[in-house]
């Protein structure tokens, strides 16, 4: 996995987490949904990358 996309989908994942936590924080539902929409689309994004290192080697 390029370090590139790596950094990206952690960075997606933070950033979910952060919006999750705003949302829950205030209540607002949105936010929340938002954030944890992110969250799972960065990690889905990780294992996709980890797959395809797997199939390289």
């Amino acid at each position: 996995m390029g370090i590139g996309k790596k950094t990206k989908n952690i960075g997606k994942i933070a950033e979910g987490k952060t919006k999750e936590a705003a949302g829950k924080a205030v209540g607002n539902e949105s936010l929340k949904a938002k954030g944890r929409a992110q969250k799972t689309k960065g990690q889905v994004k990780q294992v996709i990358e980890k797959g395809k290192d797997t199939f390289k080697h």
